[in-house]
C-alpha cells in the first residue's frame, strides 16, 4: 500500500480553512449583534470544522513522517524544499497566511466575548440588591429583608 502524500489533503486543508474563517467572521458579526441562537449554531458548525482540520493535518503529519520528515510544519518546509513544486509551495504559503489570519479573528472574537460578558456581568450586578438591608423575594413570591439568622445557644 502506498502513503499518501503530504499535498494530498492540503487542497482540503485550505477549503476546510477557507470556511472556517467565513464562519469565524459571521461568529464576530453575531458576537457584535448579541445574537445569541446564531452563536450557538455557529459554535457547534465550528468545531465540526475544526475537527475536520485536526484530521487533515493529523493524515498530512502522518504523510510526512512515512517520508522521513518532521511531522510539524517545518517538516512540510523542508519536504516542499526537497520536491522543488511550486505550485504546492504557494498551496502551503496560502494555508498557513490563512491560518495566521483565522488565528487573529479567533483572538478578536476572544476579546468580543469577554466585552459581552463583562456587559452581562455589569448588568446582572445592577440587578443585585446592595448588600447592606437590600430585599430579596423569597420562593413564595414575598420580599424577604436580608438573610436573618437565628442562633441556637446550646449550653
Amino acid at each position: 500500500m502506498q502513503s499518501a502524500s503530504p499535498l494530498s489533503t492540503l487542497r482540503e486543508e485550505r477549503e476546510l480553512m477557507d470556511a472556517l474563517f467565513e464562519l469565524m467572521q459571521r461568529e464576530q458579526d453575531s458576537l457584535v449583534a448579541a445574537e445569541i441562537d446564531e452563536l450557538t449554531a455557529l459554535t457547534a458548525r465550528k468545531g465540526a470544522l475544526v475537527a475536520q482540520l485536526a484530521a487533515c493535518a493529523k493524515l498530512r503529519h502522518d504523510a510526512l513522517a512515512a517520508a522521513g520528515f518532521a511531522p510539524k510544519e517545518e517538516g512540510m518546509a523542508a519536504w516542499l524544499a526537497g520536491c522543488g513544486d511550486a505550485g504546492a509551495t504557494a498551496q502551503w504559503s496560502a494555508l498557513l497566511a490563512l491560518t495566521r489570519a483565522a488565528k487573529e479573528r479567533n483572538r478578536l472574537n476572544g476579546m468580543l466575548v469577554n466585552k459581552q460578558l463583562a456587559h452581562t456581568q455589569g448588568a446582572l450586578n445592577s440587578m443585585r440588591p446592595a448588600a447592606q438591608g437590600g430585599n430579596f423575594y423569597g420562593p413564595s413570591g414575598q420580599t424577604t429583608a436580608g438573610a436573618a439568622s437565628r442562633r441556637l445557644v446550646i449550653g
